[in-house]
C-alpha cells in the first residue's frame, strides 16, 4: 500500500507542481507527504524531484518515471472502473446446470426473458441427470433437489418444495383400473426413475392418519431420465413416480391422472447451489434473483405441494 501511495503522491506532485497541493489531494499531512516522496527516491536510488525555495521541478529521470507512473495509475483506475461496472451490470458467460427435466420445464422457457433483461449475459445450460461438481466443472449455478451440499464451499438458496406423485394416463387406467391401496401397486406396471433416492423402495405416509408404510417395487421401465418416464406414462405404458414440478401441467390438463392421493411420498426441496463467495458476480446474482422471483410469482411451492382432486 505504501508503494502505491508513494507513486500516487509523486504523480500528484508532478501534475500540480506542489508538494502541499499533492498532499491535500491525497488527504496527507505535508510531513507525511515529504516522507513518502523521500522513501520513493530512497527505494529507487535516484533523485526524482529537485526543490528550492522558489519552485519544485522534476529531474530528467523523474520526468521519465512520471510518464510511466501516470500511465500505470491510469490503467489501474480503468481496471477498477471496469470491475465496478461488471459488479453492477451483469455480463459474461453464465454456466448453469440442472436435470434435463428441470432444464426443459423451468429454465429453457425463461431464457428469452432473462437474456432480454440482461443482454450482455450469455447462458450455457449443462443438462445432466447427475450432480456435477460445481467447482471442478466451473459451474456458476446448479439447481438441485437435495437438502444440503456436502461441500462447505457451496452456498444454497431454497427455491421451493415439491411433492412426488404417482400418475398414469387415462387410457392406462381405463385398461388396468385404479389401484385402491398400496398393495395394488404390485399388480400394476410401474415406470421408475433410477436417480431418485432408493428408486425401488417407496416410503409412504398416510395423509389422514400419519401411518407409514414402505413397499418394494420393480419397474416395467427403469431409466435415468425423467422425460423418458413422462413420455412412457403419457403413452399409456404405466404408472410413474415423479416430482410434481415435472407432471403438474400434465395433470392439470388431464393428460395424466394422479392415483393414491391419500398417501404421500417424501417431499423434495429445490435449491439453487453456487460457490460461496463474499462478492457474487453480477451475472450470478442476477440469475439467482431472477429464478427466485419467478418461483415466487408463479406460486410454485403451493401448487407443487398441494393435492390433486381425484375423480
Amino acid at each position: 500500500m505504501d508503494r502505491w501511495t508513494e507513486i500516487e503522491l509523486f504523480v500528484q506532485v508532478a501534475e500540480t507542481g506542489s508538494l502541499s497541493r499533492a498532499a491535500e489531494a491525497l488527504n496527507l499531512s505535508n510531513a507525511s507527504a515529504s516522507r513518502h516522496l523521500a522513501a520513493l527516491e530512497e527505494r529507487l536510488g535516484v533523485r526524482l524531484v529537485e526543490r528550492n525555495t522558489r519552485r519544485l521541478y522534476l529531474t530528467d529521470t523523474g520526468q521519465e518515471f512520471f510518464q510511466r507512473a501516470r500511465n500505470i495509475l491510469s490503467d489501474l483506475r480503468d481496471a477498477e472502473s471496469d470491475v465496478n461496472a461488471a459488479a453492477l451490470n451483469p455480463t459474461g458467460l453464465l454456466r448453469v446446470t440442472a436435470s434435463l427435466s428441470f432444464s426443459m420445464h423451468h429454465i429453457a422457457p425463461l431464457l428469452r426473458e432473462f437474456t432480454e433483461r440482461y443482454p450482455h449475459v450469455s447462458v450455457h445450460v449443462e443438462a445432466a441427470n447427475r450432480y456435477l461438481d460445481i467447482i471442478d466443472n466451473n459451474i456458476d449455478v446448479a439447481i438441485r433437489t437435495r437438502e444440503y451440499e456436502p461441500d462447505s464451499n457451496i452456498t444454497i438458496r431454497r427455491l421451493g418444495e415439491t411433492r412426488r406423485v404417482l400418475a398414469a394416463s387415462p387410457g392406462y387406467l381405463a385398461r388396468h383400473g385404479f389401484p385402491k391401496g398400496l398393495d395394488d401397486l404390485q399388480q400394476h406396471k410401474l415406470l421408475v426413475y433410477l436417480h431418485a433416492n432408493t428408486p425401488n423402495e417407496l416410503r409412504f405416509t398416510q395423509v389422514a392418519t400419519g401411518e407409514q408404510k414402505t413397499i418394494q417395487i420393480k419397474g416395467l421401465l427403469e431409466t435415468n431420465d425423467g422425460q423418458i418416464v413422462r413420455a412412457a406414462a403419457l403413452d399409456g405404458m404405466g404408472i410413474l413416480i415423479q416430482p410434481s414440478y415435472i407432471v403438474y401441467d400434465d395433470i392439470v390438463a388431464g393428460r395424466l391422472v394422479p392415483v393414491l392421493e391419500d398417501w404421500d411420498l417424501p417431499h423434495l426441496t429445490i435449491n439453487l447451489a453456487y460457490p460461496s463467495r463474499k462478492h457474487l458476480s453480477a451475472k450470478v446474482r442476477a440469475f439467482i434473483d431472477f429464478m427466485a422471483g419467478h418461483f415466487a410469482k408463479m406460486d410454485y411451492e403451493r401448487k407443487w405441494t398441494g393435492r390433486f382432486a381425484v375423480y
